[in-house]
């Protein structure tokens, strides 16, 4: 068994579990069935393939560096009436960054790690619009459980992300991972592929659990800080015993002792 694991960072991203007429939204990571799409676009299958081997890979994902929320109005005509469409309303996270991790047979997971690494077609981060930024590559791992590889993952926030913690030496992520059996702690997502067949996609329910996790801050810098002037200076440790040190005695002014 091997682990694959993925970097999802780009301008913009959405991972739509569901859709409502003319309201697309985005969950806050990740789905199963997105990262699914990606895999199976990189090995250049047909939206009509059997989904079988990837559907039952193992799930989790790590989120990285939340990002933000943001929302978008698209408008459209009908391509042979000239007619107006309803206006669509649409989310995405801008700024995110997040790793997945899939695990399963090894001779499945080199197949997927050598097509992310030259895809048939560019994966993109949930919409056709929103392509990755840079390689999404993070090779493999041994190991049949993708949360256990994602709890010793570096931490792959970009950079000014991080500095922005540099007086954390560790940050504490959250992780959605797949629950083993009926478990009540559990929260059912709908985004278990089964078809992608533009006629009739299909999708099963899906338990997840949430989880947190603990990873070291590369750019933490715990006695440093900005001045005024946005230059960042050396601050002491701050040691309180250091006021209670007794004074070494003094002598008398006039060189005489005090009586």
């Amino acid at each position: 068994m091997s682990v694959l694991a993925l970097r999802l960072a780009g301008p913009l991203q959405s991972w739509g579990a569901s859709a409502r007429f003319a309201r697309r939204t985005t969950e806050t990571a990740p789905t199963k069935s997105g990262v699914i799409g990606l895999l199976a676009a990189a090995q250049g299958r047909d939206r009509t393939a059997d989904l079988t081997d990837l559907a039952a890979l193992s799930f989790a994902v790590r989120i990285d560096q939340a990002g933000t929320r943001i929302r978008d109005f698209q408008t459209a005509r009908h391509g042979d009436t000239g007619k107006a469409m309803p206006v669509s309303e649409r989310f995405y996270l801008a700024d995110a960054v997040f790793v997945a991790a899939v695990a399963g047979e090894n001779d499945l997971i080199h197949a997927l790690h050598d097509a992310v690494q030259a895809p048939t077609y560019l994966p993109f981060l949930g919409r056709r619009s929103c392509p990755p930024q840079g390689p999404i590559d993070l090779g493999t791992r041994d190991g049949s459980d993708p949360a256990a590889a994602l709890r010793n993952e570096p931490w792959q926030a970009a950079q000014w992300h991080q500095k922005r913690h540099r007086r954390n030496a560790f940050v504490t992520l959250h992780m959605l991972s797949e629950s083993a059996g009926d478990n009540p702690l559990g929260t059912a997502l709908r985004d278990q592929p089964l078809s992608f067949a533009p006629t009739h996609r299909r999708y099963a329910l899906r338990n997840i659990i949430s989880t947190t996790v603990d990873v070291p801050n590369p750019h933490c810098r715990p006695d440093q800080r900005p001045n005024h002037t946005g230059r960042t200076v050396l601050v002491p440790r701050h040691n309180p015993e250091a006021l209670l040190t007794p004074l070494p005695p003094q002598p008398p002014l006039d060189g005489h002792a005090c009586t």
